[in-house]
């Protein structure tokens, strides 16, 4: 799919980027909203190791046990789809805080919990906020980013969600290795995720609402004053005056609502784009292996104890990932990342499936082999696909659709993650690791078709120049960037 030669054509009319304390002010910003995707990796990423302990207190049984994982995973669905839309009636940061006290009271819920009821009534809880993250988090970064550097500061949010799963490996391994004894370790797991909740509420109370979203909503004036926080006075003044040219077209043209959406082909089809790169990235299986990475290594041949510790590497290497993905995402095209994401995944997957074959159940070699390449993999897919995909989901709708758009996009991304958490475990006892890992590779085969034939360029270019070829259907009808 083509891109165009004049990617910078209604941007180079922008005041350049200058140095100055708006900068850091955008650092600070950034750095208090990405706490709700430390949060969601935390509370996705700590089910890995709590959930043996937690088995043998609540007496969970297999399908329970893939209940619990799977419900916080389900309620993310109906969290980014119900979150994008409250945030584009109620605000970025405001939904924000909300989320952040759902966070707090999702995790009180579960380490108090009595029974497996009041535990996946817990999850539940903390799921809708995961998935509310998920879908308002990003676009709340994208829309306060200068266009040159958007897709290094909405990619932080990803980066942040990898630190919090490594966390929560970290301190799973730590707790339960110190505390191995005691039958309710889990619940000291899932209780450390009450701090960052509370500095999520605490840090957005002091910052600003997206200067976009108070453009659409008719508040220039505040609009401007966030801009200039975040801006030289040149170019917050140049870049209101761009946004407000294109809101002014929307309400003209009556291009806003579901009702403008769904009568836009174009629209559609920016949506079917949006569904169909988010099933995608979640059927490579990230994380299934995210999820149930030491029930992988276990199989694969690690003790109960060496595989809590050795699923650390997994964590490792996605932090390291993201911080490579964050220095390549305003440099490399995101088609082109996606493209190669999707062939190493792929690799990662047919030698995982070999290697599970060669290597028989015994061998010593087995188990490192198996966690070097589920390294690879994780490190391939933090490198070239989360932080893309997630950058790209919060970039590609217009204003008026981009709450709704983007929460459509992450409910069908957590609806695949939920199916594939909740059969995993049944997936691997049917058909081991080979089957499984041969399956994910034949999906990525169907995800590179997908990408190379479907996904239009975004890279280089403001909000409101993509919103203008989106809306119309130029993005797939112009000529290849040079």
């Amino acid at each position: 799919m083509a891109t165009t030669s004049s990617a910078h054509g209604e941007a180079a009319a922008l005041p350049p980027l200058t140095p100055g304390p708006y900068r850091k002010r955008l650092g600070l910003i950034s750095i208090v909203a990405c706490f709700g995707g430390l949060l969601f990796g935390y509370d996705t990423g700590v089910i890995n190791g709590a959930l043996r302990p937690m088995t043998e207190e609540l007496g969970l049984t297999p399908f329970t046990e893939g209940v619990v994982t799977s419900s916080l995973v389900f309620a993310a669905a109906v969290g980014a789809l119900s979150g994008g839309r409250i945030s584009d009636a109620w605000g970025r940061r405001r939904t924000i805080l909300l989320l952040a006290v759902l966070f707090f009271v999702g995790t009180m819920i579960v380490v108090f919990t009595p029974n497996y009821e009041v535990l996946v009534a817990g999850r539940v809880c903390l799921g809708l906020a995961v998935g509310g993250a998920s879908a308002v988090v990003p676009v709340f970064l994208a829309e306060l980013a200068p266009y040159e550097i958007r897709g290094s500061i909405a990619g932080r949010n990803e980066v942040a969600i990898v630190i919090g799963q490594l966390s929560a490996f970290v301190i799973n391994a730590v707790i339960g290795n110190v505390f191995i004894d005691h039958p309710s370790v889990w619940r000291y797991m899932f209780a450390i995720s009450a701090l960052p909740a509370v500095a999520l509420f605490v840090g957005m109370l002091r910052m600003p609402e997206s200067p976009r979203w108070l453009v659409e909503k008719g508040r220039h004036e505040e609009a401007l004053e966030v801009l200039r926080s975040v801006r030289s006075e040149e170019r917050a003044v140049a870049e209101l005056g761009e946004v407000e040219h294109v809101a002014e077209e929307e309400s003209a043209e009556n291009r806003i609502g579901l009702g403008a959406v769904l009568r836009n082909k174009w629209l559609i089809r920016i949506m079917l784009v949006g569904i169909g790169l988010g099933i995608a990235q979640q059927l490579t299986g990230i994380n299934s292996i995210m999820y149930y990475g030491q029930i992988v290594l276990i199989e694969s041949g690690f003790s109960a104890s060496a595989a809590l510790i050795a699923n650390i590497a997994p964590g490792v290497i996605a932090v390291v990932g993201g911080f490579i993905a964050l220095a390549m995402m305003d440099r490399l095209d995101r088609r082109k990342t996606f493209v190669i994401g999707f062939s190493l995944t792929t690799t990662c997957h047919l030698l995982i499936g070999i290697a599970s074959v060669v290597l028989e159940e015994g061998n010593p070699l087995r188990p490192f082999v198996i966690l070097a390449l589920v390294v690879a993999f994780v490190g391939s897919m933090q490198t070239f696909l989360n932080v893309a995909v997630w950058v790209y989901l919060s970039e590609v709708f217009p204003l008026h659709m981009r709450g709704f758009g983007i929460g459509v996009s992450i409910f069908a991304l957590w609806v695949a993650n939920g199916v594939l958490s909740l059969y995993f475990p049944s997936l691997v006892d049917a058909v081991g690791i080979t089957g499984t890992f041969f399956l994910f590779a034949g999906v990525g085969v169907l995800a590179l078709v997908f990408v190379a034939t479907q996904v239009p360029e975004t890279r280089g270019r403001t909000l409101e120049a993509l919103e203008e070829d989106v809306s119309t259907g130029a993005i797939y009808q112009v000529k290849a960037r040079s």
